[in-house]
């Protein structure tokens, strides 16, 4: 048998202690939870935009001081953006 590390061995613990329980609705709740692992493990798609070379140049800078490549970047601002993390700031 392999050998468990100390999380392993707590929840191996807890378990024989008889501290859990079942799932309400277990087939659901899975079926749940498979269908937003699909969509968020879904492979990343490709796109192509134009913008000002103004604005790549700023981006890629920005990127640098950040440690990170350009693309990495636009697409956390998109997910930020879509995630309402990022919004326009009232004049």
């Amino acid at each position: 048998m392999a050998k468990i590390d100390k999380y392993e061995k707590e929840i191996m613990e807890s378990y024989e202690k008889n501290e859990w329980s079942s799932v309400k609705d277990a087939p659901q709740k899975m079926k749940k939870y498979q269908e937003l692992a699909k969509i968020h493990l879904k492979k990343e798609k490709r796109i192509n935009i134009r913008i000002s070379e103004k604005d790549l140049e700023d981006i890629q800078r920005k990127a640098i001081t950040q440690g990170l490549p350009y693309q990495t970047l636009i697409a956390s601002i998109i997910h930020k953006y879509n995630s309402g993390l990022l919004t326009e700031k009232n004049d």
